[in-house]
């Protein structure tokens, strides 16, 4: 990265990020340092929010790329337009870059999910990037990186559901860091900036029902804060259509956040396999021994 006090970079990433001191600075240690990394977390761990607010201080490019299955080598460099080719054949301004080539160009960080998710042969196309800082395509030539193209790459230890092991070749290239939840008065911090609610007794139930799903013997990944988010949010709105108060009594809250977690919270809850029962099941366990009178009220079904 270019050559700014990397306590500036600290100082302003630090006002807008709640907490992760420590991954903070260690993040920024190993890109300064001009490692590529490896952030190992479960989803909503602040991952790629401190990286988008660093690219944003040096204002350089964020290039982000979904992990999966059909993450081919080719959508990683790129690939030549086929209607030119018909007219023109193969020439090198008629080829259309891919991530990879795009933020090498333009010395930005490359942020690939699931990392876990992409093939061997396309994370062996990173191999060069990352040992020589270029590559070459064929018909177009070298591409060199500027100073600050960095290549970041996410993972869910947590989740082995269409995941491979990723090569010796590939982690002795990168620098790991592993992230977890923050505590439970962060969780909150990032639940009241993000809503923008003032409603302290919705914020404080929502984060305890949400960490509570990680913790559910019945529950083989629970949520993130993205969860207790969306909660907060959808509760506002059904409180707004049904003409409730959150800010007052307890009774406000109770009269929306059984639905609302439903909602919010069974999408992004996940069950050990063979059990018989449901995501909403469990919420609705979770929700009645954080707030009994939410259950015991809930309204009938016509």
């Amino acid at each position: 990265m270019r050559q700014t006090d990397i306590r500036d970079v600290y100082r302003t990433v630090r006002s807008r990020v709640v907490g992760r001191e420590r991954e903070l600075t260690s993040i920024l240690a190993a890109l300064g340092a001009g490692r590529d990394l490896l952030l190992e977390g479960p989803p909503g761990t602040s991952k790629s929010t401190i990286l988008r607010e660093i690219t944003a201080h040096y204002g350089i490019p964020f290039f982000l790329v979904e992990g999966n299955a059909d993450l081919t080598p080719a959508k990683l460099l790129g690939y030549h337009n086929p209607a030119q080719v018909v007219r023109h054949g193969y020439r090198p301004e008629d080829f259309v870059f891919g991530p990879l080539p795009r933020a090498m160009r333009e010395g930005g960080f490359l942020y690939i999910e699931e990392f876990n998710r992409v093939p061997e042969d396309t994370l062996n196309a990173l191999l060069t990037a990352m040992a020589e800082r270029e590559v070459t395509i064929s018909r177009v030539g070298k591409i060199e990186a500027l100073p600050t193209f960095r290549i970041v790459g996410a993972m869910n230890p947590f989740d082995n559901v269409g995941t491979a092991r990723i090569s010796v070749s590939i982690y002795d290239r990168l620098c790991r860091l592993a992230m977890g939840y923050q505590s439970e008065g962060e969780e909150r911090e990032v639940v009241r900036l993000r809503t923008a609610s003032g409603s302290e007794r919705l914020i404080g139930k929502v984060v305890a029902i949400t960490r509570a799903t990680r913790d559910h013997p019945d529950v083989r990944l629970g949520s993130s804060v993205r969860g207790a988010i969306d909660l907060v949010l959808i509760a506002g709105q059904l409180a707004e259509i049904r003409d409730v108060s959150l800010n007052g009594s307890a009774e406000g809250v109770d009269a929306v956040l059984l639905e609302a977690a439903s909602l919010a919270l069974s999408s992004k809850v996940s069950l050990h396999e063979g059990l018989e029962r449901s995501p909403e099941d469990v919420i609705r366990e979770l929700v009645r021994s954080f707030a009994p009178a939410a259950v015991e009220g809930e309204r009938e079904e016509t």
